[in-house]
């Protein structure tokens, strides 16, 4: 690596840093004055609102760094146009290609980590932040019992499952009814329980009633105590598909949950979606930079405009990026789009204007 190399690699990075630092406490003093005066009722202390707010941080900076990369890249052609050292540069025969490269590298690493932000670091951080809210600032009794937010699932080909409320951990489901079709889709039997716990090996139905219903229209009705149940779910399933969104799952199981389920005709839209939504939104920042380069040295060739017009630029190209992935993601859980064009939908066309531009730079 080259002193020239490192020289603007450490530019960009000083700039980038202190973008994302000012950009985080705008977002977290909003954030910090939208929520105090409901902390402050509960007279909860410093320590778990110091808490609560630093494990929001992982989300907001996933959230802030693309916006900040985009507007380094433009801030920083802007001070070296300014200064007379992209010329410099030029004079001494220089690619532009060459005086980019370490932005794309440096927007390369950071992609990298803000993938593991998405995959495991922000699910895990927003639900201990939840705990946190619930349990330490609002002085509420940890729930034992949680309202299954999706209580409807596909159990197999034949077979749906409803829930009413799901224990804490996954392992006891209460007020359970399973649907049972024929082949014809016609209701065979509906299996009706208070509750169905986990053994570690299979799924027992407590104190329940089944009702048969015969080709004839008369039905049999049998109650029981016990009895075993065939649900290909585990507890884990309960404790995150079926209790939350999958904000609150890493990638790893979305992929461990779609991969059992979808050999057997299960639709995931919406889950699909999601999560290659949050595998393709850190690639952004490569994007970004992409786009910044464009926009910093189109407008004459090799100079950058001035700081005002590079940040409004940026405003804009962030703006119709965030409302264009939020309209694929849309249209992706509604099923109107494959769910992977859904999440990387953005990705192709910023990243097609951004060569496009790029193209139109005087080399």
């Amino acid at each position: 690596m080259t002193i020239l190399y490192r020289y603007i690699l450490r530019e960009y990075a000083k700039i980038f840093f202190m973008c994302v630092a000012g950009l985080m406490s705008i977002y977290m003093v909003i954030d910090f004055f939208e929520k105090i005066r409901r902390f402050l009722r509960y007279d909860s202390g410093v320590v778990p609102l110091v808490t609560y707010f630093a494990l929001k941080i992982p989300a907001i900076s996933f959230q802030v760094v693309p916006f900040a990369v985009l507007v380094a890249t433009l801030l920083t052609l802007g001070l070296l146009s300014r200064n007379n050292e992209i010329t410099a540069l030029r004079s001494c025969g220089i690619s532009l290609l060459w005086m980019t490269s370490p932005f794309l590298m440096f927007a390369t690493g950071v992609a990298m980590i803000l993938l593991s932000f998405s995959s495991t670091i922000i699910p895990l951080a927003s639900e201990k932040a939840e705990e946190v809210r619930l349990v330490q600032i609002e002085k509420k009794p940890a729930p034992l019992t949680v309202q299954a937010a999706q209580p409807w699932t596909r159990i197999g080909a034949d077979a749906l499952m409803h829930v009413q409320t799901i224990d804490i951990g996954g392992k006891t489901l209460r007020e359970v009814r399973l649907f049972h079709f024929d082949r014809a889709f016609r209701l065979d039997q509906i299996v009706e329980a208070s509750e169905a716990r986990y053994d570690g090996k299979g799924w027992l139905l407590l104190n329940g009633v089944r009702r048969r219903f015969a080709p004839d229209n008369t039905m049999d009705l049998d109650l029981f105590t016990e009895q075993t149940a065939n649900i290909p779910l585990i507890p884990d399933d309960f404790s995150t598909s079926l209790t939350g969104n999958s904000d609150s799952m890493t990638l790893r199981e979305i992929r461990n949950y779609v991969s059992r389920f979808q050999p057997e005709g299960v639709s995931f839209a919406r889950l699909l979606t999601d999560y290659y939504g949050r595998l393709a939104f850190p690639f952004v920042t490569v994007i970004m930079v992409l786009v910044g380069i464009a926009l910093g040295l189109r407008r004459s060739g090799v100079r950058g405009g001035s700081m005002a017009i590079g940040i409004g630029q940026a405003f804009i190209v962030g703006f119709c990026y965030w409302t264009t992935h939020s309209v694929a993601i849309a249209l992706g859980r509604g099923g109107a789009l494959a769910p992977m064009l859904a999440g990387w939908m953005a990705n192709i066309l910023f990243g097609s204007f951004g060569l496009y531009l790029l193209l139109k730079v005087r080399h």
